[in-house]
């Protein structure tokens, strides 16, 4: 079967290109924010207040974790259950299905959502003229796909239902706390759509934005259960 070849021979190949492409496309961007350009990044909170890069971040590292998993089962092939090598493997599985998939989905499709919609509300015109179109993708297009081949190339192991929603619902109340303490601090809302909305309106659109990440927890699932059988 095509998955099982591509899975059982490319998989250290293929996380090491992706995990580059992340590491390059992370340069560039604190190459903008070194120029001062990017006026969010000068105010409170910087880069890290927004979810692209955070989320960016969140893959860079988490396609490092896979190709570092990957070296440790060639190199390390009998040290069995239990040794660097599973729980490298248990790791993986695990950012994978709790935050690296419906994060990314997330923050993929609600931008392209809320874009054509109305671009000044999350990512507005001037902008174009700061991050060039290509990084525009890679933050926000080119991630969704990069999961799917990471589900196709390999089988993974998800957690509970329990515990995977667990720790995805502990992270969007982080970032959530994080959102609203930038504003506490700064008087300044991290996406101008929270700016023109009334407090109940905005409470309804985060706690709708949160609870879109439980659907895409499952379609993780789903895709690594029709690809693998499991």
């Amino acid at each position: 079967m095509a998955v099982t070849v591509l899975g059982g021979r490319t998989p250290g190949l293929t996380h090491f290109v992706i995990f580059s492409w992340y590491v390059f496309t992370v340069w560039h961007n604190f190459s903008i924010t070194a120029s001062g350009r990017h006026p969010g990044t000068q105010s409170y909170g910087g880069r890290w207040k927004y979810l692209t890069f955070l989320d960016l971040f969140l893959q860079t590292a988490f396609f490092g974790l896979c190709f570092l998993t990957d070296v440790t089962r060639h190199f390390f092939p009998k040290l069995g259950r239990g040794g660097p090598a599973s729980f490298l493997t248990d790791l993986r599985d695990t950012i994978l299905a709790v935050l690296a998939f419906p994060v990314g989905s997330f923050v993929v499709l609600s931008f392209w959502l809320l874009y054509a919609y109305d671009r000044e509300l999350v990512y507005p015109k001037f902008l174009d003229d700061i991050i060039p179109q290509w990084l525009n993708h890679a933050m926000h297009t080119i991630i969704l796909p990069l999961l799917l081949v990471e589900l196709y190339i390999i089988p993974h192991r998800f957690p509970s239902r329990k515990k995977g929603i667990l720790g995805l619902t502990l992270f969007s109340g982080l970032y959530l706390a994080w959102v609203f303490w930038i504003h506490h601090v700064s008087g300044v809302w991290v996406y101008p759509i929270l700016g023109f909305l009334s407090p109940l309106g905005r409470g309804i659109f985060l706690a709708a934005a949160s609870l879109t990440m439980v659907p895409l927890y499952f379609l993780g699932e789903k895709l690594n259960s029709l690809l693998w059988g499991r």
